[in-house]
C-alpha cells in the first residue's frame, strides 16, 4: 500500500502534530510511504528521514500560523501523478494544503482519505468561520477521522457531527522519549540534591497563552516556601512571565531544554504541572510523557479537551477550576501533603499512560485503522 502523509511540518521540526505524524510513519513501516510538508525556508527540499522520502515545500510567508508556498500545488500534484497514493493521511488543521488536497482528491475517488483531526481552529475565530465549508468537505470526503480522545469528539462541533466516522487513537509516547540512560539518572539525582527539602514542581511547554504558564506562576504565590517551581521552555510570553514571577524565589525559569535535561527534571520532580487552559491543548503529549515516568499531575479542567482524558481527576492526579490559580495551588498541596495519595497517583499515572500511549498500543491502533480503509 502506498501512503502519503501530509502534516504541516515534519521532523526534525519539533511540535505535537509533527511528532504524531512521525509516529504514524514509524508505525506503518512495511508500506511504501512518502511525506509532503512545508519547509521553514524559501527553497524546496527533499530528504530521507526515518527511511522515508520527505518533500518539503519552500515557504514565502506565514499568516495566522499558516505557512504559504508558491510551489506547494505543483509538489502535491506530483505526489498524486507520480507517487499515486492509495491512502492520504492529512493532519488537520492546515487550510492552505486542504484547499489543493480537496481538488486533487476530487479527481481520484479511489484514493482513501484519513483525516487526522488534531484540533479545531479556535484562536483565529474569523478564519475558523471562513474555512467552515472547507472543513465540512474534508469531513465528508474522509473515510475515517482520527481524534486523540473521546472528549475532543464531544467538544468539537465538527467531529460530533461525524461520530460514526471517528476513531480514537491517543497520541504515542515513544520509548526514546522516556528512557533514561545512566547520565540522565545521575543528573536527576543531582537535581534532587539541589532541591532537597523542597517539593519539586516541573512544567514544560511553549510560553504562549493557551499553555497557561501565567496561572502556574500565580499559583506559586499561594504556595509556602517549601516548594520549588521549575518552568522549562520559552516563547513570546517569557519576559512577561519573568516580570510576574519577580520577588518569588520559588520559581526558576529553565529556558529551552535539551532531551537529557528534560528527562532529568521529569525523573527528579515530585509533581508535574500542566496548566494549559484552552482547547488548543487537545491532548497533552508532555503530560502523557510525565505520567509514563510515574509522575502525579495537576491540570485545569478544560471543557472539550483531551487533557482531562489523559489525566483522570482523583485517579492519576488532581484538577482545578480552569484559570483558578489558588485552586491549582491547593491541588498541588493535596498531593504533596499525602505521601500515600501521591504514590497511588504515581502508579496509576504510569499504568494509564502505558495503556493509552505506548508505542505498541499506538501501532496496533494505526495499523487497524489502515486495514479498515483498505478493505
Amino acid at each position: 500500500m502506498k501512503i502519503l502523509h501530509i502534516p504541516n511540518y515534519y521532523y526534525p521540526h519539533i511540535g505535537g502534530i509533527e511528532q504524531v505524524a512521525r509516529d504514524c510513519v514509524r508505525a506503518m513501516q512495511g508500506n511504501v510511504q512518502r511525506v509532503l510538508c512545508f519547509n521553514h525556508e524559501k527553497g524546496n527540499k527533499t530528504d530521507e528521514t526515518d527511511g522515508v522520502t520527505v518533500v518539503r515545500a519552500g515557504c514565502f510567508a506565514k499568516v495566522a500560523s499558516q505557512p504559504l508556498s508558491l510551489s506547494y500545488k505543483k509538489l502535491l500534484k506530483k505526489q498524486f501523478t507520480e507517487f499515486a497514493p492509495d491512502v492520504v493521511i492529512f493532519h488537520y488543521p492546515d487550510p492552505f494544503a486542504a484547499h489543493y488536497l480537496l481538488k486533487f482528491l476530487k479527481k481520484r475517488p479511489a484514493c482513501k482519505l484519513i483525516l487526522y483531526w488534531h484540533l479545531d481552529i479556535t484562536k483565529q475565530k474569523i478564519l475558523g468561520k471562513f474555512f467552515k465549508g472547507q472543513n465540512r468537505r474534508l469531513l465528508e470526503r474522509a473515510e475515517k477521522i482520527v481524534a486523540t480522545s473521546p472528549n475532543y469528539i464531544e467538544g468539537s462541533p465538527y467531529l460530533s457531527a461525524y461520530r460514526e466516522k471517528c476513531v480514537i487513537i491517543p497520541c504515542c509516547v515513544a520509548a526514546e522519549r522516556v528512557d533514561c540512560p545512566k547520565e540522565v539518572s545521575a543528573r536527576a539525582e543531582e537535581l534532587k540534591g539541589i532541591f532537597r527539602g523542597r517539593t519539586l514542581l516541573f512544567a514544560l511547554g511553549r510560553h504562549v497563552p493557551y499553555k497557561g504558564m501565567e496561572y502556574l506562576v500565580r499559583a506559586s504565590k499561594y504556595l509556602p516556601d517549601g516548594y520549588a517551581v521549575c518552568i522549562g521552555g520559552e516563547g513570546p510570553l517569557t519576559d512577561s512571565l519573568k516580570i510576574l514571577a519577580e520577588e518569588d524565589p520559588k520559581i526558576t525559569f529553565l529556558g529551552k531544554m535539551d532531551e537529557d535535561e528534560r528527562k532529568a527534571y521529569l525523573l527528579a520532580c515530585d509533581i508535574f504541572c500542566f496548566p494549559s487552559v484552552t482547547k488548543n491543548e487537545a491532548f497533552g503529549i508532555a503530560l502523557a510523557e510525565a505520567m509514563m515516568m510515574g509522575k502525579p499531575a495537576v491540570t485545569f479542567t478544560i471543557e472539550g479537551s483531551g487533557v482531562n482524558y489523559v489525566s483522570l481527576k482523583g485517579v492519576t492526579g488532581e484538577e482545578a477550576e480552569n484559570g483558578n490559580a489558588e485552586a491549582f495551588a491547593q491541588a498541588v498541596e493535596r498531593i504533596s501533603s499525602d505521601r500515600d495519595l501521591s504514590a497511588r497517583y504515581a502508579q496509576a499515572a504510569r499504568e494509564r499512560a502505558e495503556a493509552l500511549c505506548s508505542e505498541e498500543v499506538f501501532r496496533e491502533k494505526v495499523l487497524s485503522l489502515l486495514l479498515s480503509v483498505s478493505e
